[in-house]
C-alpha cells in the first residue's frame, strides 16, 4: 500500500514537470507574440524560467524525502539497515548451534526425537 503511494506521488511529479514545461513553453512563447519578449530573448528566458523549475522541483523532492522518513520513524517501520542488521544477528544465531556441535537442543543433528 506504502509502496503504491510512493509509485503515484512518483508519477504525480514526472507529469506535473512535463506539464509545468510545456506550460512554460507556451507562456514564453505567449510573450513573444505579444512583444513583451523579443524572439533572441526567449530561449534565455524560457532557460532561466525551466531551471528555476527544476530547482523547485528538487527542494519539494527533497521536502518531501525528509517528510517521509519522520513519518516512517514515527510509525518505526524497518529500514533497509534494520533488516539487514537483523539478517546478520540471525545467521550468526543460526551459525552458533552448527559450530558447537551436538547440544541436544530439538531441531538439531543430534537431537533426541520423540
Amino acid at each position: 500500500m506504502m509502496n503504491e503511494l510512493l509509485k503515484k506521488a512518483v508519477s504525480l511529479g514526472i507529469g506535473i514537470t512535463v506539464t509545468s514545461k510545456e506550460k512554460v513553453e507556451k507562456y514564453v512563447d505567449d510573450l513573444v507574440k505579444k512583444g513583451e519578449v523579443a524572439p533572441g530573448e526567449s530561449k534565455e528566458l524560457l532557460a532561466r524560467l525551466l531551471q528555476r523549475g527544476d530547482e523547485e522541483q528538487a527542494e519539494l523532492k527533497r521536502f518531501v524525502k525528509e517528510q517521509l522518513h519522520q513519518v516512517l520513524a514515527e510509525l518505526r517501520v524497518a529500514t533497509k539497515e534494520d533488516v539487514a542488521r537483523l539478517e546478520a544477528r540471525l545467521a550468526a544465531l543460526e551459525a552458533k548451534p552448527a559450530e558447537a556441535g551436538s547440544t541436544g537442543v530439538a531441531g538439531t543433528p543430534d537431537a533426541p526425537t520423540m
